[in-house]
């Protein structure tokens, strides 16, 4: 009973109704109005995938999934199980549900990534022969068609033939006595034809009359001579009538004889609507997938940026207020929460806030929070919030909320008989209030104590002073505050963390036009204790503000150098491509000067090529090819200083930004450094600096490691090298050369040349310690230069 009174006073089913909005089918909006709430963490963690994927497909899909043609076919499977015949559109319905389903299967098959959604579509038949045979008997208005059965085709044919008989038989009457009838008119009465014949001229149409106008004047008279006709015509649409119910039959039974596989059909894709709801309510929402989580490991109840779905919904649709968001961080040892503050501060909106989120969590909706969302899986969500008063039953205030909790107790004690760790969620608003202050305040710590052993998590609110002090008496009770301004006063709605509120009574009801001397008088009357207390609280919030104001201007710096940084970052590219593009367009420079050079000297060549060339035609070339070679060979630059290295607390310049910086680190042996510059730290290699007065630093030269090898290398005459003793391990990873190494190892005799290049120095690294430990490499040493050098080594095999 206290779970459903629960879901009443959080307006559970008005948040049921909202996601019903985004339902496709008639199925899903009854299915998200009357939302099953799980009862074990794994089905709503089921819940929860299903929703995601939905979100993940639905993101990549233009149009999202697609209900089209899928209706609650389940009362005509009913009926049809229990042998009745379905009419028309009951059958065309059967039939284009099939085909959605098929649909969704097909959108869903073709997808990667959904293993929850193809499992959940896996076992869907949707009999395309039968809605085949549906579509080809039954037309788009819900008829059975004229291609049902060849003699359902003739009996229409023969019904034609009739109407058309009848037609003509009376369009001769009509133009035959002109003059009896109103007007040259034919119609039906029944499934009978007739003319209107005017009264005072009955005799004139004999007949039967099977109907009179209003005025009387007109008698609506079927003539003899087509009676027979007539009664044929009844006779063939008996007939007609006859065959489409057995075609309907037909079609019915074949439905009746996959009754099972249609009713899993439309429970799979019911859930599948379900499950695109939540995920379009989630998505309106702005909400996150929440995590479970476990708080006996250590893991924080995480809840930032928490809004209420209802009010989000009335800020939308109903032109509400904006919804002020709260945060929860509530630390894994923590079972009770004590909110305090005003009156209308939002503590009530709060715990309704936290009690909906959980129960979206467990149902498979998103939670509308910043992420992440973490929280625990509450098995029992219990709440007592609102007045209970009644005067049919005699309840006060008081005894109304001491019901309902004794319910809340029953249901965990319920719960808990064999279970150490409790999974309840507690809400409990104004607890103890009603009575006097002094026992209210007892029992409300009696309560609390209580919950916190046999309870998951309590959230209560108060304005009893005392439930304040209990953080500082037990670790597992911590204080929050709905903040007041008292500049405007009125509440900001904001929740504050650890510190006790004030209720600021006196102050709202000086807001509200009470007298002045009257708050005046009251203030007297509080005692110096409490307003003590409200100063050192008062203290504690100026500081908290003083902090929060600190933390934003800091967030703004943090901002300020990101933005910096990228610019630097925007900067330095974009110099690095202006590089890449003088480069370029210095090389085509170059390659159309060498061309053109190359067409001048070929003109000093025709020229000396042309006749008998003196020596005076050879110095005149000379000279010629000298102007050319002066014209065309690039100024050399002075080559610059060489023998700067920067210490620790230099100035030097960044060539790539042309900003100069502060040398924070000496370099190391791979030649990099840490220089700062502005409010920035950066690592910048040694070939990328220079001095101020324009100097490149000295390059770091690496010591090469000393050969492991023990005993030099054979000093026999010289091993010729050949593609059989040589292996090239460039470009593979350590563990591939390992294998391939010791395969050539074993097919070795004497030496073997192993290529392993420079690179980074792992791979060599890896082959010097693997040739350590190989039992048959006597030693190994570094090639010669001119074998490779340290790019190769020399192993000798025994």
């Amino acid at each position: 009973m206290i779970q459903s009174e629960t879901l009443e006073l959080l307006e559970w089913h008005r948040l049921c109704q909202h996601l019903a909005t985004f339902a496709a089918t008639k199925l899903g909006a009854i299915a998200s109005t009357n939302l099953h709430i799980p009862t074990s963490q794994s089905v709503s963690e089921q819940l929860l995938a299903q929703t995601k994927e939905v979100y993940q497909l639905e993101s990549h899909l233009a149009t999202g999934l697609s209900f089209d043609g899928i209706h609650d076919i389940g009362d005509s499977i009913k009926r049809a199980e229990l042998q009745g015949i379905l009419a028309g559109d009951e059958l065309l319905a059967i039939a284009t549900t099939l085909a959605g389903a098929r649909n969704l299967r097909r959108v869903i098959d073709n997808q990667e990534n959904i293993p929850v959604l193809t499992d959940l579509v896996s076992d869907l038949r949707t009999y395309p022969e039968l809605e085949q045979e549906i579509h080809r008997c039954i037309d788009e208005r819900g008829n059975v068609s004229d291609r049902a059965s060849q003699k359902l085709g003739e009996i229409r044919e023969e019904l034609r033939r009739l109407r058309s008989q009848i037609n003509q038989k009376l369009h001769n009457i009509l133009q035959a006595k002109s003059n009896a009838v109103q007007e040259q008119l034919i119609t039906q009465r029944g499934d009978r034809f007739v003319i209107p014949v005017k009264a005072s001229h009955k005799d004139a149409v004999p007949g039967i009359v099977h109907d009179t106008s209003t005025s009387g004047v007109t008698l609506y008279v079927e003539p003899n001579s087509i009676v027979p006709m007539g009664n044929q015509l009844r006779q063939t649409l008996k007939r007609e009538q006859t065959e489409e119910e057995a075609i309907r039959r037909s079609l019915t039974e074949q439905v009746a004889a996959v009754t099972p596989d249609l009713e899993k059909l439309l429970a799979i894709v019911t859930t599948l609507d379900l499950a695109a709801a939540r995920s379009r309510y989630s998505f309106w929402l702005k909400a996150n997938p929440p995590r479970f989580i476990n708080r006996e490991a250590q893991e924080i109840v995480t809840l930032r940026q928490l809004r209420h779905p209802l009010l989000i919904w009335q800020q939308q649709h109903e032109q509400g207020h904006s919804v002020i968001p709260v945060d929860l961080l509530i630390s894994p040892h923590i079972r009770v929460v004590t909110i305090t503050g005003p009156n209308t501060g939002g503590k009530t909106v709060t715990l309704k806030t936290l009690g909906l989120a959980a129960l979206m969590a467990k149902v498979g909706l998103f939670v509308p929070a910043r992420e992440p969302v973490e929280m625990p899986w509450f098995d029992q969500i219990l709440a007592d919030i609102g007045d209970e008063q009644s005067l049919q039953q005699s309840l006060s205030t008081f005894s109304g909320h001491i019901r309902r909790i004794s319910r809340i107790l029953n249901a965990l004690a319920a719960e808990t008989p064999e279970i150490t760790h409790p999974q309840s969620l507690v809400l409990l608003d104004e607890v103890g209030a009603g009575t006097d202050p002094a026992e209210g305040s007892a029992l409300a710590i009696a309560l609390l104590q209580y919950l916190a052993e046999h309870a998951q998590l309590t959230i209560a609110t108060t304005h009893f002073g005392e439930l304040k002090a209990l953080k500082y008496e037990d670790a597992r009770f911590e204080n929050a505050s709905v903040e007041f301004d008292e500049a405007t006063l009125s509440p900001t709605y904001r929740l504050l963390w650890g510190i006790p509120g004030r209720s600021n009574a006196l102050a709202i009801a000086l807001r509200l036009g009470l007298k002045p001397e009257v708050v005046e008088q009251a203030k007297t009357q509080v005692g110096e204790a409490s307003d003590e207390v409200n100063q050192v609280i008062a203290g504690l919030e100026a500081q908290r503000r003083s902090q929060e104001t600190k933390a934003a201007e800091a967030q703004k710096l943090l901002q300020q150098a990101e933005r910096l940084y990228k610019e630097v970052s925007d900067k330095a590219e974009s110099l690095q491509e202006r590089e890449k593009a003088l480069k370029a367009s210095q090389e085509v420079a170059v390659q159309q000067a060498i061309a053109q050079a190359k067409g001048e000297i070929a003109q000093v060549i025709r020229r000396l090529q042309q006749g008998t060339p003196t020596a005076q035609d050879a110095q005149q070339a000379t000279n010629a090819l000298n102007h050319i070679t002066q014209k065309f060979q690039p100024a050399v630059e002075p080559k610059p200083k060489v023998g700067f290295m920067p210490k620790v607390g230099d100035r030097i310049r960044i060539s790539q930004f042309g900003q100069t910086a502060e040398v924070l680190t000496a370099p190391d042996e791979d030649g990099e450094l840490n220089v700062r510059f502005g409010m920035m730290k950066m690592t910048v290699k040694l070939q990328d600096i220079e001095s101020l007065d324009g100097q490149k630093p000295e390059a770091i030269v690496k010591a090469k490691p000393a050969p492991a090898a023990t005993t030099p290398p054979p000093q026999a005459a010289p091993a010729i090298r050949t593609s059989k003793n040589t292996v090239d391990l460039r470009g593979k990873r350590v563990a591939d050369a390992e294998i391939e190494l010791d395969k050539a190892i074993s097919e070795a005799i004497g030496l073997i040349w192993i290529i392993h290049g420079h690179g980074t120095g792992k791979l060599r690294q890896g082959v010097h310690a693997f040739l350590q430990q190989h039992p048959r490499v006597s030693s190994y040493t570094a090639a010669e230069p001119a074998d490779g050098g340290s790019g190769v080594t020399i192993a000798q095999i025994s």
